[in-house]
C-alpha cells in the first residue's frame, strides 16, 4: 500500500517543479522585456545617428544652484536721462562651486552688467524680447571671467509663407551642447519709472 501513495506524490512533486520551473522562465522573459523597452526609452547611454540623449540634456544630474545678485538701480539712455530701471537678477548656475567662482568675480560682473543695463532704452526694455535679449547679454557678461562665451541673441525670423526652393526647412534642428555651468539668467524684480 505504501508503494501506490508513493507513486502519486512523486508525479505530483515533478508537476510542482514543471510548473515552478516555467513560472521561473516566464518571470526572467518579462524582466529581461522590461529592461530592454525602459533601457531603449531613457536614453541607456547610447548615442543613436550621432544625437546625444535628449533626457541627459534636459536633466542634469546635480540640482542648480541659485546666486541671487543685489537689486540694481541704472539711469536708462532715453532722451533727458530721467528714467531708470531698479532690476533683480538671479543667476541659475550649474552647482555650488561655480557659485563661489561667480561671487569671487562679482564686482567685475555687477559693473559689466550695470553697463549693460544702462546702454538700454525704456522702450526696449518694457517688450518681452527686449528682456530676453537682456538677459542674454547679462548671461555672456557672466560668463566671460569664467571662460565661457555666449552667441550673441538671434532675432527671430518674420513669419512667411514657404517657397518650394526651402527644402531645409523641415529638416530636425538638433539642440546644441551648452557646457556653460551659468545656465539662465532669471529676473526677480523689474520695475522701470
Amino acid at each position: 500500500m505504501s508503494e501506490t501513495t508513493a507513486a502519486p506524490a512523486k508525479g505530483k512533486s515533478k508537476k510542482l517543479i514543471i510548473i515552478v520551473a516555467a513560472l521561473a522562465l516566464l518571470l526572467a522573459a518579462g524582466g529581461a522585456a522590461a529592461w530592454l523597452l525602459l533601457g531603449k526609452r531613457g536614453g541607456g547611454g547610447e548615442e543613436e545617428e550621432g544625437h546625444a540623449p535628449v533626457a541627459q540634456a534636459a536633466h542634469p544630474k546635480t540640482p542648480p544652484t541659485f546666486l541671487p545678485m543685489e537689486n540694481m538701480v541704472v539711469n536708462l539712455a532715453d532722451p533727458g536721462g530721467d528714467r531708470f530701471a531698479q532690476v533683480g537678477i538671479t543667476l541659475e548656475l550649474a552647482d555650488a562651486k561655480t557659485g563661489e567662482l561667480v561671487k569671487s568675480y562679482m564686482p567685475s560682473i555687477r559693473n559689466g552688467v550695470l553697463l549693460l543695463v544702462s546702454q538700454r532704452s525704456t522702450d526696449e526694455l518694457l517688450t518681452r524680447e527686449g528682456k530676453e535679449k537682456l538677459a542674454v547679454d547679462i548671461r555672456r557678461e557672466v560668463s566671460r571671467p569664467l571662460g565661457f562665451t555666449v552667441p550673441k541673441a538671434r532675432k527671430r525670423p518674420a513669419k512667411r509663407e514657404p517657397d518650394e526652393d526651402d527644402e531645409d526647412d523641415d529638416a530636425p534642428r538638433r539642440p546644441k551642447v551648452d557646457n556653460n555651468p551659468v545656465r539662465q539668467v532669471l529676473f526677480s524684480s523689474f520695475i522701470i519709472q
